[in-house]
């Protein structure tokens, strides 16, 4: 082991080679050239990922165990043992499925030893937290018989946990995994080649037109460049990591402080997940569970995110019109691109349009992303007229890098599969369900506070989507028992898993953008707390007004839309504390209580939303017209 850097570049080399052929191999699958069980494609895909993530991920990183000789030959032997536990179950999955489940303790062996290595690729690749709340789930089976109360479960043995979780498609091996397999590879792997064949500067470009002569433009820019590129990337720390860099020093040129900045750019960069058409590897995953098509969920978030992203554009301008601030156009800290808008639009507007096509034409999502993938190549074959080495170097980079970027969330839905499938073969699911309702006395609004918290404390630890992935398995049915209908429950804990990023104390993409800003970090994650504060009310405003999530008739989803872009105006005003001048504190409570009202669906707290916000704004004219005269 003298030679390290040497080990330890091989290793990547065959990480990197390991994510081209993943890549490829899922590429392959969903074009059809290959016809494989559903089964195979999963034991396929966990296998990649886990050994890339071994290959990747030291055993620690302190300073004494990382590169070490240790934990080179522990990469080396968990990734040995991930390929031969995969290839063990691939050649024994038919058949325990013909014999009708029938399994041996060899399989129960094998199962113990998968299911360690599980966790273990979980706490390198993902973090401690998600792995130790599978252990909890994994441990509870033993302990449940000697639990009181509710909690207590039957006795049940060791092999036949091991095995549930092993050779069934309720462990790691399912539906979390299915959905990693197909929707999420193939929808990282679309957005890698988006990005690598422009899309990044083209999306500048739009942002830098569209916000051009308007007030505080730069930092109008790059709340639209983060949302476009946040549908993209999925992940908002990602997004912070690779927008942050440029938007960051843009808004703090023009005036912005330093705090602020960080906090515009930590919460845009959570609304790109919630943005349609290409939302986080969560709505993926809830359309799987549904049983229902993408477009629908796409349908349902789009109110909701463009509450958010206009919530945003409007703190940005108020921010700006409360200290005094003018854009700065042209700064020199903006990346200069030579993008031309047309090129530009033909280049990934007629790739986006196929995707939107063929979804409402309901294919797949991940066939309309392979579809919209061979799109976007023919159009750069088209425009350049060649196929050159520099066009093929881009392929392969594209299947590298979504492959790679793949890796944690395809981890954290195999440690999600332990636990859904502990829930399932204890029954601790309904339990915890009963639980809920008991606590929440029956009243709903209790149940979804509960579940809002238990949400966002999740999502402090964890990546959006094993949050939403552990809390669609454990809270939704409670939700759903007390009426509200199943697709509201799955969005109101998805919205918090993603809100879970920018809450305090523990702020993902908050931590992101302050280190990128060079501000205090808990100063950005309170400020981002505060900005996204008409998103945090939005979850129980669309389960009490269905009209955000685009359910009844036209024109009530046209007057609430009217209504709550008005409400999230005037609440953005209170939060700021600015209507036309600086505003006192009662004032901006006011305020924030009128725009509450009418972002809540209802003719009468419309009217006493509306009414409240007409008195602050004559008591406001009143001020202005005596400081004048």
């Amino acid at each position: 082991m003298e030679d390290k850097p040497g080990i330890k570049k091989s290793l990547g080399v065959l990480a990197t080679a390991l994510c081209l052929v993943v890549g490829a191999f899922h590429i392959f699958d969903v074009s059809g050239v290959m016809v494989l069980s559903t089964m195979i494609i999963r034991i396929v895909h966990i296998a990649f990922m886990m050994t890339i993530a071994f290959l990747n991920f030291p055993l620690s990183k302190r300073k004494g165990l990382k590169d070490s000789g240790l934990d080179f030959a522990s990469r080396v032997i968990l990734a040995l043992i991930t390929i031969a536990g995969s290839l063990y179950m691939l050649l024994r999955w038919e058949a325990i499925a013909t014999s009708g489940g029938m399994t041996s303790s060899l399989d129960a062996i094998v199962g113990i030893i998968m299911i360690l290595v599980v966790l273990e690729a979980t706490r390198r690749s993902v973090g401690l937290a998600l792995a130790l709340i599978a252990v909890g789930f994994l441990i509870y089976p033993f302990l449940g018989p000697y639990l009181p109360g509710i909690v207590k479960t039957r006795a049940i043995s060791l092999q036949r946990i091991f095995t549930f979780l092993f050779t069934t498609s309720e462990g790691i091996y399912g539906i979390p995994i299915g959905v990693s397999s197909t929707y999420i590879v193939l929808f990282c792997i679309y957005g890698a080649f988006l990005s690598e064949f422009g899309a990044g500067d083209f999306f500048y470009a739009v942002a830098k037109k569209a916000t051009k002569g308007l007030l505080a433009a730069s930092a109008k820019t790059a709340v639209i460049f983060s949302t476009l590129i946040g549908m993209i990337s999925g992940s908002a720390a990602g997004n912070v990591a690779v927008v942050g860099v440029f938007t960051i020093p843009w808004m703090k040129k023009e005036g912005y402080k330093d705090y602020e900045a960080g906090a515009i750019e930590a919460l845009v960069s959570t609304g790109g997940q919630i943005m349609p058409p290409i939302m986080g590897a969560a709505a993926f995953i809830m359309a799987e569970i549904l049983g229902v098509p993408y477009t629908n969920i796409m349908k349902t978030g789009l109110i909701p995110a463009l509450l958010f992203f206009s919530s945003t554009m409007i703190i940005v301008h108020l921010l700006a019109k409360k200290n005094g601030l003018q854009s700065k156009a042209d700064s020199d800290e903006e990346p200069k691109t030579k993008v031309n808008l047309w090129e530009g639009a033909i280049h990934f507007l007629v790739p986006f349009l196929t995707l939107l096509a063929m979804m409402f034409m309901n294919y797949s999502p991940f066939k309309a992303a392979f579809w919209s993938i061979l799109a976007l190549l023919a159009v750069n074959v088209l425009w350049r007229r060649k196929i050159d080495k520099v066009f093929i170097d881009k392929i392969i980079r594209s299947l590298t890098d979504g492959a790679k970027s793949t890796v944690p969330l395809a981890i954290a839905c195999a440690a999600a599969g332990i636990i859904s499938g502990v829930l399932s073969v204890t029954g601790l699911g309904s339990k915890i369900s009963g639980m809920i309702m008991t606590l929440s006395m029956g009243k709903p609004f209790l149940a979804l506070l509960y579940t809002a918290l238990v949400a966002i404390i999740l999502g402090m630890g964890l990546p959006t989507t094993a949050a939403y992935l552990i809390l669609a398995t454990v809270v939704t049915p409670a939700l759903a028992e007390m009426g509200i209908p199943l697709l509201t429950a799955h969005f109101f804990v998805f919205f918090y898993g993603c809100l879970s990023t920018i809450t305090p104390p523990v702020a993902l993409a908050s931590y992101v953008a302050a280190g990128i800003a060079g501000a205090d970090i808990n100063k950005v994650g309170w400020t981002a707390f505060r900005f996204g504060l008409p998103t945090y009310i939005l979850p129980f405003m669309f389960v009490y007004g269905p009209g955000l999530l685009m359910q009844g008739s036209a024109l009530e989803i046209i007057w609430t839309v009217i209504m709550s872009l008005f409400g999230v105006y005037v609440i953005s005003s209170g939060l700021v504390g600015y209507l036309k001048t600086s505003i006192p504190l009662w004032m901006r409570l006011v305020l924030f209580v009128a725009g509450a009202l009418m972002v809540l669906e209802g003719l009468l707290t419309d009217a006493i939303g509306a009414a409240l916000f007409v008195v602050c704004l004559l008591i406001v004219n009143a001020k202005l017209k005596r400081k004048s005269a």
